[in-house]
This record gives C-alpha cells, sequence and structure tokens, in this order.
C-alpha cells in the first residue's frame, strides 16, 4: 500500500521536489500555450494524492493550477473566451490500490473543487474557471496500457504533453512505459523513484520482475550515487540513434536516495530543465545536497576554483573539440545538454580555446547559448570549429 505523504506536513525533500515541478511547469507551459502547431495540451499528474498536507502545502495537482493562471492570471486573461478556451486540459488521477475506501481520491476532489472555487472568486471570474480538469480513480498501469484514447493522445504530435509520474516506491514505471514516454512526440515527463529501495532490493524478485534488464553495479562506498547509476539506466533503454535527452536530480532525505528523472525530445525542454536544476544547485545542477565533494562556503578554496562537475564536463569538451570530434557549434551545445550543463559551457570553453590560439571560428561571430533550437546549419548564429 502506497504510504500517504500529504497525512502530515510535507518534508524537505518533498517540498524541494515540489518546487521542481513547479519551477519545471512555469518553463514549459508557456512555450506550448500559444504555439500554432500545438492543438491541445494535456497535463497528467497520474499519482497526484490528496492535493495538499495537513498544514496546507499545495501538493502536485494544485501547484499546477495555480501555475497555469500565470502572474496575475495573465494566461486565464488570455484565452477567456477565445478558441484556445479549451486548448489546456488537466488530468488528474488517485488510486490506493486494495482499498475500499478511496479516501485521496475524495479528499482529491474535494481538495481541487475547493481550489477552483476559491480562485474563481478571488480573481472575478464570474463565469467559473476556465479549467475544468478531469479527476479519476483509475490504476496506472491499466490505464497507460489499455486506454486507447490516452495511447491515442500520446502518438498525437499536435498535442503537447506534461506529464508527471510522482510514483511512490519503483515499480510504477518500468522499461515499457519509460520507452512509451520517450517515443511519444511532444511530450515531456518527470518522473520519481525511490532509488535507495532499488538499491536495497536489487537482487529481490519483485524488482527483477519491473527490471528484468537492470544490472547495475551498486558500490556501497558511494550511496550517493544509486540515483544517477539508476538514471543512466533508463537512458541506456534509449535507441542509440534517437536523439532524446534525459537529466536527473537527486533528493536526500534522511540516510536515503530519491530522485526525479526528466525526459524530452527537444533541446528546448532539455535547456529548460537544466535551468531549473543549476538555479537549485549551482556546483552540479544534480542534488539538493554536495554530490560531488566541492568546497563549500566558509572553506579556503571555495569560489577560487571552478566545481568538480564544472571542470570534468569543460575538460571532456575540450578534449572533443581538438580531437576533431565536436566540429561545429550545434554538436557542441547539444553536447553540453547531453552532459547535463546548460549550454554556455560550451561557449566557454570555444572562448578559452579562441583565447589560446588553438582553434578558429568558420562563420556566424555570435555566441549564441541559448533556444539553441534555432541554430541551423549554415545559418545566423551558425559556426565550424577549426584547428589552427
Amino acid at each position: 500500500m502506497a504510504k500517504n505523504i500529504n497525512a502530515k506536513p510535507f518534508d524537505e525533500g518533498t517540498l524541494r521536489k515540489l518546487f521542481i515541478f513547479k519551477e519545471c511547469f512555469k518553463e514549459w507551459l508557456p512555450v506550448f500555450i500559444h504555439n500554432k502547431f500545438i492543438d491541445k495540451i494535456y497535463i497528467y499528474d497520474f499519482f497526484a494524492g490528496s492535493g495538499k498536507d495537513v498544514v496546507g502545502n499545495l501538493g502536485s495537482p494544485l501547484i499546477l493550477l495555480d501555475v497555469a493562471k500565470g502572474e496575475n492570471c495573465e494566461y486565464c486573461s488570455s484565452i477567456k473566451g477565445k478558441e484556445l478556451e479549451n486548448k489546456v486540459i488537466f488530468l488528474f488521477n488517485e488510486k490506493e490500490p486494495n482499498l475500499k475506501s478511496q479516501k485521496k481520491f475524495n479528499e482529491l476532489n474535494l481538495n481541487v473543487n475547493d481550489f477552483i472555487d476559491k480562485c474563481a472568486k478571488d480573481n472575478l471570474c464570474d463565469e467559473g474557471c476556465i479549467y475544468k480538469p478531469y479527476i479519476s480513480n483509475e490504476d496506472f498501469k491499466e490505464r497507460f496500457r489499455e486506454s486507447e484514447n490516452l495511447k491515442y493522445i500520446l502518438s498525437n504530435k499536435k498535442y503537447a504533453k506534461f506529464i508527471l509520474l510522482d510514483q511512490y516506491g519503483y515499480t510504477q514505471i518500468d522499461d515499457d512505459i519509460f520507452l512509451t514516454l520517450v517515443n511519444s512526440p511532444a511530450t515531456d515527463f518527470i518522473f520519481f523513484i525511490s532509488s535507495a529501495f532499488v538499491k536495497r532490493f536489487a537482487e529481490h524478485k519483485s524488482t527483477k520482475k519491473h527490471f528484468p534488464n537492470m544490472e547495475i553495479n551498486f558500490d556501497e562506498n558511494k550511496p550517493k550515487e544509486c540515483h544517477k547509476l539508476i538514471a543512466d539506466y533508463f537512458e541506456n533503454l534509449i535507441p542509440k540513434n534517437k536523439e532524446y535527452y534525459l537529466n536527473h536530480f537527486t533528493i536526500k532525505k534522511g540516510a536515503n536516495y530519491y530522485g526525479l528523472i526528466f525526459g524530452t525530445n527537444h533541446t528546448l525542454g532539455m535547456e529548460k530543465f537544466q535551468k531549473v536544476c543549476w538555479d537549485v544547485d549551482s556546483k552540479a545542477g544534480e542534488a539538493d545536497f554536495n554530490l560531488n565533494d566541492d568546497f563549500l562556503e566558509g572553506t579556503l578554496f571555495y569560489g577560487k576554483v571552478e566545481t568538480n562537475k564544472i571542470q570534468s564536463v569543460k575538460e571532456e569538451i575540450k578534449q572533443k573539440i581538438l580531437s576533431r570530434k565536436i566540429t561545429n557549434n550545434i554538436d557542441g551545445l547539444k553536447l553540453s545538454l547531453k552532459l547535463r550543463c546548460l549550454p554556455k559551457i560550451f561557449t566557454d570553453v570555444v572562448k578559452e580555446l579562441e583565447k589560446n590560439g588553438k582553434i578558429r571560428r568558420i562563420g556566424d561571430s555570435t555566441y549564441k547559448s541559448t533556444n539553441i533550437h534555432h541554430i541551423n546549419k549554415g545559418g545566423r548564429d551558425y559556426y565550424d570549429i577549426e584547428l589552427k
């Protein structure tokens, strides 16, 4: 039975997770809400919980609704009364397995409706809220695998999808579900996984059942790396010829390590998630603690040297440029994302190599490092790299 984390105040790790959900959705929604190539926007929260904790902290479904208002209700105002009004669709699901009484589902219904009623009243929406969430009480795996409507939505490239999978434990997101998400167009997803449990029960028959292909050599001396190793496992499931971006963020709770895994098929999606992660963790963009044993504030070398992650990534990019494995800025900027850094780190390396007389750039003289999907080979902001 899933633990009800909403039955008491959210702990620090849960609040951190919810903050990342919120910031990612804030970055994601504006990209699609006025996109003329997108007909509908589906926002799924498949493990929505009851909506808030006992002291009123908002859970994921209410956070999503709150963000969807926009600052000063700018999103509501911009689509209300227009053809966009039915473009944004929320679907919240909560199912407690093996229980006749679905307390969390009932609380979710109540909390969502109360939130919408209060929001409409506070913002003088006399005709009610423009968002009308669907709330369901279904088994996630059954719905994901059997719903023809969901299959159609996931496969439709004109439907943008933001999918939260805040499972309890690790048994809901298996290889097949992961690959279905990866192969769904216009789909960004974030799922939570109890990485410490996977590590602890790696040889248990239940774990083997859910992940029959998982063979991870967890280092008992490096427990804080367990989530990264699990993210690497999922990344290795992605076909080698498919351009796809996967990122992870580790959250520490007591002596245990949990985490988020984010997936997108678009560089802009990865840029957005990287921005959120590096805003939370300025050392590595990967954790809510000192994952790589960097110098901390107050120590002798703090601020005098770059962090271990930044040094490592810069060195890898530099060697790929000097060995001619990276010969233009598109490939280099995408490599930065693959290495789970913001694209600017590639530009910093290029500037350093230019200053030291190691390379020359042929093409545009700019150093564009954001919205890199706008850079096309031979076009504006594009350049080749030659060795001197």
